[in-house]
C-alpha cells in the first residue's frame, strides 16, 4: 500500500493525451454528425443568416457545393430546409412536384452520387423536414382552422402527401417534425401504398416548444405569429416526451429523436434508455448561436466548447446529432 494511504488513483487514466484517448468513453465521428442546410428559391446568391454566423441560405447551385462538402468530409448525413417564394394557408408549395424542397432533394441527390463514397466513404444519407411551417403564409406547422386551430388530422394528410413528394424527389429519410398524433402512421401508410417502403422516418418524438429556436426562424423567414404550444411540449414535462416516443416507435418510426438537446439530456437519456430504433438530437439554432456569440466576445473558446457541447449529447445517448458544427468537428477530427 502507498505511504500515503491512497489506493485508488483513477488520475492514472487522465496522465496523457494518449491515455485519456484511449480510455475515452465517448467518441465523436463525422459519420455521427448531421448537417442542416437552407435553400431559399429565388435567391441569385447565398444569403448570410445573421444569428446563426457562418450559415447562409443557399441558392440551388450553392446548395449543390454544401452537400458535396458535407460528402467530402464523411458527414452522416444532411437534413434539408426549403424556403418557397410564395406561400399560401395550406402550404401547396411543400407537395408540389417542382417545389423547391423536392429541387433540392433532387440537387442534393445529384451532389452525392457525383462526390459521394470519397475515400471508400458511403455516401451521406439525405433527409427533409416534412413539416409545412416554412410553406405556410401563417407559420404554423398545419392547417388552421377558422377560429385559430391547428386542425391535426387535416395537417396529417398534408404530411402523408409532403413525405411522398419528398420520396419521389429521391429523399433517403422524411422527418416529420410537426409533433401532430398519428403522423408517423400516417406517413408510415403513404410511403407504403406509394412504393416506397425502404424511405425511412426519423420522427421529431419529443420537441419541446423552446426559446432556443429563434435564430432557426431567421433562417426559413419564419410566417408566425404567436406559439406553437398546443403542438410542441411544455419544457417541464419528461414523461410526456417518453410517451410521445414510446407512440412513435409503436407506430414505426425508423428513428427518433429529442429536440433540443443541450437543456433536455435528461429526456434524450431516458428515450435512448427504451428505444430500439437509433436516437438522434437536435443542437439547435440557439445553442449554436449562444456559443458563437461568446466565443466572438472572447468569452469561451469556440472549438472546445463546440466539442464538449456535442460529446456530451452523445453521451447522453444520441446515436446521431444534427449540429450546425458538423462540419466544423470533421475538420477538427481530421
Amino acid at each position: 500500500m502507498s505511504t500515503s494511504g491512497i489506493v485508488y488513483r483513477p488520475r492514472r487514466l487522465r496522465a496523457t493525451p494518449g491515455m485519456r484517448r484511449l480510455v475515452s468513453e465517448t467518441r465523436l465521428h463525422p459519420a455521427n454528425l448531421i448537417l442542416p442546410l437552407f435553400v431559399k428559391e429565388g435567391l441569385q446568391e447565398p444569403r448570410p443568416i445573421a444569428s446563426m454566423p457562418g450559415h447562409v441560405q443557399h441558392t440551388e447551385e450553392s446548395l449543390g457545393e454544401a452537400v458535396a462538402q458535407a460528402s467530402e468530409a464523411g458527414l452522416g448525413g444532411v437534413m434539408l430546409f426549403g424556403i418557397p417564394e410564395r406561400r399560401d394557408a395550406t402550404g401547396s408549395q411543400a407537395d408540389a412536384e417542382n417545389g423547391i424542397l423536392q429541387r433540392a432533394v433532387r440537387i442534393a441527390r445529384h451532389a452525392v452520387a457525383t462526390n459521394g463514397g470519397v475515400g471508400g466513404r458511403p455516401e451521406p444519407v439525405i433527409m427533409a423536414d416534412t413539416c409545412l411551417d416554412e410553406f405556410t403564409d401563417h407559420g404554423h406547422c398545419g392547417i388552421v382552422t377558422s377560429d385559430g386551430r391547428v386542425d391535426n388530422d387535416a395537417t396529417l394528410d398534408r404530411y402523408a402527401r409532403m413525405a411522398v413528394a419528398q420520396a419521389r424527389a429521391g429523399v433517403d429519410v422524411v422527418s416529420p417534425s410537426g409533433m401532430m398524433d398519428g403522423q408517423v402512421a400516417m406517413i408510415r401508410e403513404a410511403l407504403d401504398e406509394a412504393g416506397f417502403e425502404e424511405t425511412a422516418i426519423l420522427a421529431y418524438s419529443a420537441k419541446y416548444a423552446s426559446a432556443y429556436y429563434g435564430p432557426f426562424r431567421d433562417a426559413v423567414d419564419s410566417q408566425l405569429e404567436g406559439d406553437r404550444r398546443t403542438y410542441q411540449m411544455d419544457p417541464g414535462n419528461a414523461r410526456e416526451g417518453l410517451r410521445e416516443a414510446d407512440l412513435d416507435l409503436a407506430e414505426g418510426a425508423d428513428m427518433v429523436m429529442v429536440k433540443p438537446a443541450g437543456s433536455y439530456l435528461d429526456v434524450l437519456r431516458a428515450v435512448a434508455d427504451r428505444s430500439d430504433v437509433p436516437v438522434a438530437a437536435y443542437q439547435v439554432s440557439g445553442e449554436y448561436a449562444m456559443t458563437e456569440a461568446a466565443a466572438a466576445n472572447g468569452w469561451i473558446d469556440r472549438r472546445a466548447a463546440a466539442l464538449e457541447s456535442v460529446t456530451c449529447i452523445r453521451r447522453a445517448g444520441a446515436d446521431l446529432v444534427l449540429t450546425y458544427y458538423a462540419l466544423d468537428i470533421a475538420g477538427w477530427l481530421g
